[in-house]
């Protein structure tokens, strides 16, 4: 199952490799050359497939659970002052996905949607810190009764080049479920309540809409 942000791309690339492979058999002579473009276009095809997987997910819905809106790994737990929406200090948890990991950005928690925004930016390396402020990014906050309020914010990458976000204001949400979709390489940040407990470690791989990241 594809995601439908990869649908054209798929569609394109699909072409592409097909009318290669039939121009490299027709003007390449030497067996071993041709053979080895075919295998590096075949290669390149199934890198772009495996990039816009949609695998299915089975969320425990829990409202005094947030769980992970990505897949990766858990590069940032601390205390930091948040300056967009909360404008006071909140526990941040990132997820750095790299170009092979699920891109998916599903909810970590059901509720309402009460804020959702785009900043254009710039294209830091995703691990590097200011690039939670300076790159381009979405700033999403869902708030329900048992939890309270979560801001998670996509952030792109050096090759990242663009974020898809559906979260509207005012919107219904489910925990788990799709909300977007980040294009090569990115990481997504958590801002959590002070008296959350944090449910994961340092360099702890995660599946988005499964992993358990904190609980109230």
């Amino acid at each position: 199952m594809f995601h439908k942000e990869g649908h054209k791309i798929i569609i394109v690339a699909t072409a592409i490799v097909v009318a290669a492979i039939l121009l490299i058999d027709t003007l390449v002579n030497i067996s071993w050359l041709r053979m080895l473009l075919q295998i590096a276009f075949l290669v390149f095809f199934i890198l772009i497939l495996q990039f816009f997987r949609n695998p299915k997910r089975l969320t425990s819905l829990n409202d005094n659970n947030v769980v992970s809106p990505v897949d990766g790994k858990v590069v940032v737990i601390e205390e930091v002052e948040e300056t967009e929406y909360f404008k006071d200090k909140r526990l941040q948890v990132s997820v750095f996905m790299s170009p092979i990991n699920v891109h998916v950005t599903r909810y970590p928690i059901g509720g309402k949607v009460l804020y959702s925004k785009y900043h254009p930016g710039k294209y830091l390396v995703a691990w590097y810190p200011k690039s939670s402020t300076e790159n381009e990014r979405t700033t999403v906050v869902v708030e329900n009764a048992s939890y309270g309020k979560v801001l998670f914010r996509q952030v792109a990458g050096a090759l990242a080049k663009r974020i898809v976000n559906y979260a509207k204001e005012d919107d219904t949400v489910t925990q788990g479920s799709d909300q977007g979709f980040i294009k090569f390489g990115s990481r997504v940040d958590l801002y959590l309540p002070l008296n959350t407990n944090i449910k994961v470690q340092l360099n702890q791989k995660v599946k988005g809409g499964e992993s358990i990241i904190a609980e109230m």
